[in-house]
């Protein structure tokens, strides 16, 4: 009969550690956390010093019952939840909700799932460190305080189902600030000029991009200034003024973190962050593998840390010196030191780097293979040689101006050979360059132009937004793929190729948190908070007195709310449509889809359209109507009222103002007019017409 109870979070992983540990163990399965605060009530004391109110999740009385059963037969219970912040915190809830204090009880850790390392943690087994308990209580009181305080608040003032986080929120303003710096970005015109150089002995000319004049780099910002430069160099000597050869090293990527599994993932494989975070928690419960039965084929994967055990490093370079060579084993690349990490677990890694990819492609689904594979390489690349480039940068001097050109050369491709970084120069990779030196006799053969605009900042991605609260310190690795989840469901955010887009509600949210709880969305505020967090998991910060400091604020902040934002209380507005069913006059209201226009008579009348808001703009195509639309995202556009049969669209407001240049229609950026004609670029102040930027 067993003597030992193993008790961990997925029941994925009860069969394989119970293979792992053989008959004197028994192994079950909490399905994750067992206790929580109700969800019917605020589930915190404010009045006694912020006791939390804990209570048994609804379902999961079953799974206690039998857990109590295996609890009285075990000499010793080992409580094995996942190596986090919140595993601790299940750890202990297990331990309260089975009354388990008095007897036999240890905590361990592992940090993959593979029989190495599930025996070694037992050999290592220790009390629950309160200190991760209760920063994880902390985190879970901060999000119940804001979620129950200020989302009735969002119910009343805007509709209901909506919903404030003390993170989500702040992911909110990210991507609103984002949307308002892209509305308000006025373009800019610059040109490129490159010139095309025939080289003695050569057949193929040798293309060269213009600098400036001697040293003074130079922008130029219009096609006069591009023609003025084509004149002096017409008919000018050109000659080779310098060439410079060097070496350079790029150094091979850090093994992934979960932010940079995330936003590679995405960027790669097109993987949302909830999907990746999916398909990487099958591959650390365990895969079925032909002949090996189950086991985990990569180590944990909510971590920040880039470290990496020495045992897997030594496997790495035993494994790349003998398929590739000594030469290609590297020393590994070293983050430098920036905010404060979790080092307590190590990088995402292979459990053992002689599962190849393509060994484990028939016992994985299509999706686990290429995320499998990505780690896989990216962990091998991390423990491989930089590449080495020679480079060539050569100076044409003519007519007063400058040319340049630079190529390169890989001498050695390292880690190359197995991760290619996208950011690989996109080459100049003029090969002539390498075959150039001061005497090399050339001449100008022709100088081509191209007119360019300055960009907007890019749309946040999931990926992009996931660097962002990283690099701010806003939430952990286990956070970022629910907060992005509960945005997009929540419909305060739309996504439409890999783009993130603010639609209106998430506007009317986002106008009322910055109002109402400045310092919630507040970024130092919300970073500040992640500090003191990792404060009490180190035990130099007493948890109970964050609670106390933050919750007199709030609730001062959400009385003064509800007194004040009374009056900003979106209620049922008259339209001058009238309902052709009955002849009252319909109103605009507020669906989750934004507004719309409904009949007042309902429930006798149940007559509905959608609701579209006139700007006072005539179409330029047919002369009705512009209104303000919505995709079916809930992505704000605006179109001609007769569509389909007008096909005017516009994602700018457009103003009654037409472009003095070319006639067409000009759109608001802020208070600048800017003109909807692309290649046209004409810029004019909205108050009195003056044009202030290039035609």
């Amino acid at each position: 009969m067993a003597k030992y109870l193993v008790i961990v979070e997925s029941p994925a992983k009860v069969k394989t550690i119970k293979k792992f540990l053989g008959a004197n163990y028994e192994v079950a399965a909490s399905n994750g956390h067992v206790r929580d605060l109700p969800k019917s009530q605020l589930g915190i004391d404010v009045e006694h010093d912020y006791e939390p109110k804990y209570i048994t999740i609804r379902g999961k009385g079953d799974v206690l019952a039998n857990l109590r059963k295996e609890v009285k037969k075990a000499e010793k219970i080992y409580l094995a939840t996942d190596p986090d912040r919140e595993g601790e915190a299940i750890s202990w809830h297990l331990m309260e909700a089975l009354k388990l204090s008095g007897k036999k009880v240890y905590r361990i850790t592992f940090n993959e799932i593979t029989k190495n390392a599930v025996k070694e943690s037992l050999k290592h087994a220790r009390e629950i460190d309160m200190n991760l308990v209760d920063a994880q209580q902390t985190r879970r009181m901060l999000d119940r305080m804001v979620g129950y305080r200020i989302s009735p608040l969002l119910w009343a003032k805007v509709k209901r189902g909506l919903s404030a986080g003390r993170v989500q929120s702040v992911a909110l303003r990210i991507i609103c600030d984002r949307e308002e710096e892209i509305n308000a970005f006025i373009p800019e015109e610059y040109w490129t000029l490159e010139g095309s150089f025939a080289v003695a002995g050569e057949k193929k000319p040798l293309k060269a991009k213009y600098y400036g004049e001697g040293d003074a780099k130079r922008v130029l910002k219009s096609r006069e200034e591009v023609e003025a430069v084509k004149k002096d160099c017409q008919g000018a000597d050109f000659a080779v003024a310098d060439v410079k050869r060097g070496e350079r090293v790029k150094k091979a990527p850090l093994p992934f973190t979960t932010s940079t599994l995330q936003q590679e993932a995405s960027r790669v494989l097109n993987f949302s962050t909830q999907k990746t975070m999916r398909l990487a928690q099958q591959l650390y419960e365990g895969i079925d593998i032909k002949g090996n039965g189950t086991v985990g084929i990569i180590t944990y994967l909510r971590t920040d840390s880039t470290r990496v055990s020495e045992e897997a490093e030594s496997m790495a370079r035993d494994y790349i010196e003998r398929q590739y060579g000594a030469e290609y084993a590297g020393e590994g690349t070293v983050k430098k030191g920036g905010q404060k990490i979790q080092d307590a677990h190590e990088a995402i890694r292979p459990t053992d780097v002689a599962r190849t990819p393509l060994e484990l492609k028939e016992s994985l689904s299509r999706d686990q293979f290429r995320l499998y594979q990505l780690i896989w390489k990216r962990f091998m690349a991390s423990r491989m040689a930089a590449a080495r480039y020679e480079t060539t940068s050569v100076r044409i001097d003519g007519g007063g101006h400058r040319f340049t050109v630079a190529a390169s050369k890989i001498l050695f491709d390292g880690f190359l050979c197995v991760y290619a970084m996208d950011d690989e120069e996109k080459a100049e990779n003029n090969t002539l360059a390498g075959r150039i030196d001061r005497d090399t006799k050339i001449s100008a053969e022709s100088f081509d132009g191209v007119q360019h605009f300055t960009q907007p900042p890019a749309h946040y991605t999931e990926a992009s937004l996931v660097r962002t609260l990283e690099e701010l310190g806003i939430g952990r690795p286990s956070t970022y793929a629910p907060t992005i989840t509960t945005i997009l469901a929540r419909r305060y955010v739309v996504k439409e190729n890999k783009n993130l887009y603010v639609t209106e509600l998430g506007e009317v949210v986002n106008k009322m948190m910055k109002e109402a709880f400045p310092s919630i969305v507040d970024v130092n505020f919300t970073a500040n908070m992640e500090t003191l967090l990792d404060g009490v998991s180190e035990g130099n910060v007493n948890w109970k007195t964050i609670v106390a400091n933050f919750y007199p604020d709030l609730d001062e902040a959400v009385k003064r709310a509800e007194k004040e934002l009374a009056e900003v209380r979106i209620g049922d507005e008259e339209s001058d449509e009238v309902c052709e069913l009955c002849g009252r006059r319909m109103v605009i209201k507020y669906g989750p889809h934004g507004r719309f226009l409904a009949c007042p008579g309902f429930p006798e009348c149940r007559n509905t359209k959608p609701y579209y808001e006139k700007i006072g703009v005539a179409c330029p195509k047919c002369g009705k109507d512009i209104v303000m639309k919505k995709t079916q995202k809930g992505r704000r556009y605006y179109g001609c009222i007769d569509n389909p049969d007008c096909d005017f669209m516009v994602w700018q407001k457009p103003s009654n103002e037409k472009c003095p240049v070319c006639g067409s229609i000009m759109l608001e950026k802020g208070n600048r007019l800017v003109c909807s004609k692309e290649g046209c670029g004409h810029v004019m102040a909205r108050n009195n017409g003056e044009t202030v930027s290039h035609g």
